[in-house]
């Protein structure tokens, strides 16, 4: 009786789900969305490449590649262009090897501020604003932009003036400067003389051909070297900056795999590392 007093035996049957069921979340939708922006944005852009002239693209690429300043100080006093250069005590970071000498100042003296300076990309964007603010302020200023360029060499910084197709720098087969070739020594006169560093200035020739040879070479080289340096000292490069004039004539191409380019023909100008200590 005992046992049938207790009652029926009671049976608990617990469901064990092994997966593929309940909620899943939301996270198909985070996705989804994010899907659907940049589609959104996909057709945003194809829509403005359609609907913009080749101009108007240039100035929304420029929107989207802000310049990178040099330094937070900026210019505004009485140097080149109208306010300090970038390669001003006040506006170049310092680098302790004493201040220039153009542009020292009793605050600043004892800090010391540089030639080119050490940090060889930082050199680069420097020297290149400064000449990007002296070419906007030329006459065809994009134009004679085009036969420019800034690199870094072993030696120090290059700019490098070079001949384009159809637009010398030079006068065929002369030293005579073209008004581009004057207009561009006559802007790097003045930016450089900012800095104190020594320079060299190279003249290199593009070959000519097997019926030309024998034609000016070496001379004519070492003549646009000499119309270089001193077009530039009549801008205001003081004469004792120059270190070296070398003319290369045609031994050293920008361009071995076509000796004969017009890009051959080029004037290296080289702000020489300044000599430790």
């Amino acid at each position: 009786m005992a046992a049938n007093e207790r009652g029926p035996a009671i049976i608990r049957k617990k469901k064990v789900v092994a997966g593929g069921g309940g909620h899943h979340g939301g996270a198909w939708k985070v996705a989804y969305a994010d899907f659907v922006t940049a589609m959104m944005a996909f057709f945003m852009l194809m829509w403005l490449l359609n609907a913009t002239t080749e101009k108007q693209r240039k100035g929304i690429a420029d929107y989207f590649s802000p310049t990178i300043p040099i330094n937070r100080i900026s210019g505004g006093g009485d140097g080149a262009f109208g306010g300090d250069s970038v390669f001003s005590e006040t506006v170049m970071a310092q680098n302790g090897i004493g201040a220039t000498d153009s542009r020292a100042t009793e605050s600043n003296a004892a800090r010391g501020a540089t030639g080119v300076e050490t940090d060889p990309e930082a050199a680069v964007r420097a020297l290149e604003a400064a000449l990007a603010q002296a070419i906007a302020a030329a006459p065809d200023g994009a134009e004679i932009a085009r036969h420019l360029a800034v690199r870094m060499s072993d030696e120090g910084l290059v700019v490098e003036l070079a001949d384009l197709p159809g637009a010398p720098l030079f006068d065929k087969d002369t030293a005579v400067p073209t008004p581009a070739m004057e207009t561009l020594l006559a802007m790097l006169g003045d930016v450089l003389s900012t800095v104190a560093n020594p320079l060299a200035v190279g003249a290199h020739l593009a070959a000519r051909p097997v019926v030309a040879a024998g034609g000016p070479g070496w001379s004519l080289a070492a003549d646009r070297a000499e119309a270089a340096r001193s077009g530039m000292e009549a801008a205001g490069l003081p004469p004792g900056r120059t270190a070296r004039v070398t003319g290369h004539a045609d031994r050293r191409p920008a361009r071995p795999a076509a000796p004969m380019a017009a890009e051959n023909n080029r004037i290296e100008i080289t702000l020489l590392r300044m000599p430790a200590g």
